[in-house]
């Protein structure tokens, strides 16, 4: 087939691209931005894109199939040919199930945080068991090598957004995969452009899992109501995984972080369709820091065990993780300052995230520079979220939200999210914070304000003005 992506160069549109060009289809595409790592990625996979959304690019050669993307607008010159002319068209999560994903035994991680990282722990843990799983993932996957994973192996693992799938489909993502095994790691109120509460997201989570097979599994995090709320809507078998939870049916205990990340035990109530499992506690360990980490490992240990894989050896296939670009990862250091850039734009995971460093780095200051980009972020509801989940920082820096209106679905007018008073609150805390305009008033707060042995974390689901680059070479400058 000849495949035609509208705005191609997005992470999942890109990856998706690369598994069917890989698969022998001819694939194009057109974006109005191509930067690197996936215009990279798109070149050394031999897809031509063009620049920029005209009528032309699907009318003058017309492709078997046009997947269009969600951040394609009805409005999009590109995408409105593709309608009147009648091209046959599909979103992503619909192509990826149709092209890929059918006939798989499809494993979806779901949940406000924590997606990228299981997902690619489970398909780590599949692959060293010699499973040749396939994957399909949002971000860098260290093991692979990139976001996707084209294996002849019986399972396909994805990440299973909650975001809106298409102009023409305002369905979750998620729903469009058909699982067999569900991972829920969590269920907190984001995506505040698509969604009005914290409820109406629980009913979205509702329909997935009351569409899961009666054969199926759902792996969920223990302790959360929101998710307990929305479990009693499985009709079949439900496992639960936490740290140090008595509820959890994939326990982790005695967590100790040192130089090679955690090392913990896991103990199972050892479930029926994993008869191969032993009981007793399974020492592990996790190349990664953070409770929240040995959480997303406990549900990938839980999935590959539903898909046959012996605890004992999916707990020893952890050591082989080798993360994911963007989560805790250290992009450099220079005058004995170590720059670390995390994808964390929510409290929990900033919190989260702040945590994991404690005890990766312990006993040094820790400098959190902070970028609410996201729709949900750049909102005034979560400032005291915001201010409680930086505290764990020494320092904060927090860059002012651009001008600009704040997308809503249902036509209110958000407040926006003040910086400075984001950091009023966190002095008052006791944290020394400060707003800054932009990324060169950021880098120049930090050129004189770092010291040998900080760590200092960037903290931004976006580029962030390629703010590393800059600062490492600003660290690397001699001192005057």
């Amino acid at each position: 087939m000849h495949i035609h992506f509208i705005a191609i160069a997005g992470t999942g549109m890109g990856s998706l691209a690369g598994l069917l060009r890989a698969r022998g289809h001819r694939v194009t595409g057109s974006d109005e931005g191509v930067y690197p790592p996936m215009s990279d990625s798109l070149a050394a996979w031999g897809i031509p894109v063009a620049l920029g959304f005209r009528p032309e690019n699907v009318l003058a050669e017309r492709p078997d199939l046009v997947v269009i993307g969600n951040a394609v607008r009805a409005e999009n010159p590109e995408a409105r040919a593709v309608m009147e002319a009648g091209i046959p068209h599909q979103s992503f999560p619909q192509a990826l199930f149709e092209h890929a994903m059918r006939g798989r035994r499809r494993i979806a991680v779901t949940g406000t945080h924590g997606k990228t990282t299981t997902t690619s722990m489970v398909a780590t843990l599949l692959h060293e068991a010699g499973r040749d799983p396939s994957m399909l993932v949002g971000g860098i996957a260290q093991n692979f090598d990139g976001s996707f994973r084209d294996g002849a192996g019986p399972d396909f693992v994805v990440e299973g957004d909650e975001y809106d799938t298409a102009f023409f489909d305002k369905s979750p993502k998620f729903l469009h995969y058909r699982p067999q095994i569900a991972i829920l790691t969590s269920i907190e109120f984001d995506h505040a452009d698509v969604y009005r509460d914290l409820g109406h997201m629980q009913g979205e989570f509702a329909k997935l899992l009351r569409a899961m097979p009666r054969d199926g599994a759902v792996v969920a995090a223990a302790g959360s109501e929101a998710i307990e709320e929305v479990l009693r809507h499985a009709p079949c078998r439900v496992l639960r995984y936490g740290v140090e939870s008595a509820a959890a049916d994939f326990c982790a205990q005695n967590l100790e972080a040192g130089p090679e990340g955690t090392r913990f035990g896991i103990e199972t109530s050892a479930p029926p369709a994993a008869p191969q499992s032993s009981g007793g506690q399974i020492r592990a360990l996790l190349p990664a820091y953070g409770a929240y980490n040995v959480n997303n490992a406990l549900a990938a240990v839980a999935a590959a065990q539903l898909c046959g894989v012996p605890l004992a050896q999916a707990a020893a296939a952890l050591a082989a993780w080798r993360g994911v670009k963007r989560r805790q990862e250290v992009r450099g250091a220079a005058r004995g300052i170590t720059l670390v850039d995390d994808f964390a734009h929510h409290p929990t995971a900033v919190r989260e995230t702040l945590a994991g460093l404690r005890a990766r780095f312990p006993g040094r200051r820790l400098v959190a520079v902070f970028e609410p980009r996201s729709n949900t972020s750049r909102r005034a509801r979560f400032e005291a979220d915001f201010a409680r989940a930086l505290q764990a920082a020494d320092f904060v820096l927090i860059q002012q939200v651009a001008d600009g209106a704040l997308y809503s679905a249902f036509g209110e007018t958000p407040e926006r999210l003040d910086a400075g008073r984001v950091a009023a609150q966190l002095e008052t805390a006791g944290t020394p914070a400060a707003a800054c305009a932009d990324v060169d008033a950021i880098v120049e707060r930090l050129a004189a304000s770092c010291e040998p042995g900080d760590v200092v974390v960037t903290l931004s689901n976006g580029g962030f003005g390629g703010i590393w680059e800059r600062l490492l070479q600003r660290f690397e400058a001699p001192q005057s």
